[in-house]
């Protein structure tokens, strides 16, 4: 549901986006005014898998799943979008079609912007472009250490770092630990870590009898997030924390 472009407080959001780094209140101003402010609700799609890539996102509030349906029919989980993260960028730059579907998993407001627009604004804001050339970068690492993750690493390994990329994106601390804030399915983490159901669910299970995470149905606690790190860098069991080692969670 498209709503009406909106206020200061869309500003102070936008300023915290990456696509935004170094850039004035002004300058978010003249960009705001040529996008759209979308909200959707949770199991909505802003698109489909093939979709011709139309608009480009960035997330204000709530949070959006990418999925991607292999040839052989199977759903991989790629990625969590939260607050300030954009998404859908190169897809729609270079005029293709979207490689994954965005599905709402938390109630969602965005801004949308559509191809020729950013692409105009990009020109204007040399910034701007930058600041998307950087992101797309990032991206691609991301994407590299995923598919280096899957060759190389035991299975454990891939679905304790998977938990440690969603605690520094989502997590939350609360009495018992880091709770990773959103509906996770133990399909959606085989998924990301690129194992089966049956895999994850006797890991979770071994690691809650040591007392390395609590999981229900659909949320995750990570009760001793050290603990996992030794697991996902293959570190010795006795090795002590570092002193800037564990993210900052929200």
């Amino acid at each position: 549901m498209l709503i009406p472009n909106s206020s200061a407080a869309d500003i102070t959001d936008l300023q915290r986006a990456d696509l935004f780094r170094d850039m004035t209140a002004t300058e978010l101003n003249t960009i705001l005014a040529a996008g759209r402010r979308h909200r959707a609700s949770v199991g909505e799609f802003l698109f489909h898998q093939g979709d011709p890539a139309r608009y480009l996102y960035i997330t204000l509030s709530g949070r959006v799943k990418l999925v991607q349906i292999t040839h052989d029919g199977q759903q991989v989980l790629v990625r969590y979008i939260g607050p300030g993260e954009t998404f859908a960028m190169l897809a729609v730059l270079q005029g293709a079609r979207y490689p994954v579907a965005a599905q709402v998993v938390q109630d969602c407001v965005s801004f949308m912007w559509d191809g020729p627009t950013m692409k105009q604004l990009m020109a204007a804001y040399p910034q701007l472009e930058r600041n998307a050339l950087r992101i797309m970068a990032e991206r691609v690492q991301e994407f590299q250490d995923r598919v280096r993750e899957l060759a190389t690493e035991r299975v454990e390994r891939r679905i304790a770092r998977a938990l440690l990329r969603l605690a520094r994106q989502t997590g939350r601390r609360i009495e018992e630990g880091v709770l990773i804030d959103l509906p996770l399915s133990r399909q959606d983490l085989a998924e990301m870590a690129g194992t089966t159901l049956y895999t994850v669910s006797r890991t979770l299970k071994k690691w809650e009898e040591h007392g390395l995470v609590k999981s229900s149905r659909a949320r995750v606690t990570i009760t001793y997030p050290h603990g996992l790190v030794i697991i996902a860098e293959d570190l010795p069991p006795d090795t002590p924390p570092a002193v800037d080692e564990e993210p900052p969670f929200a």
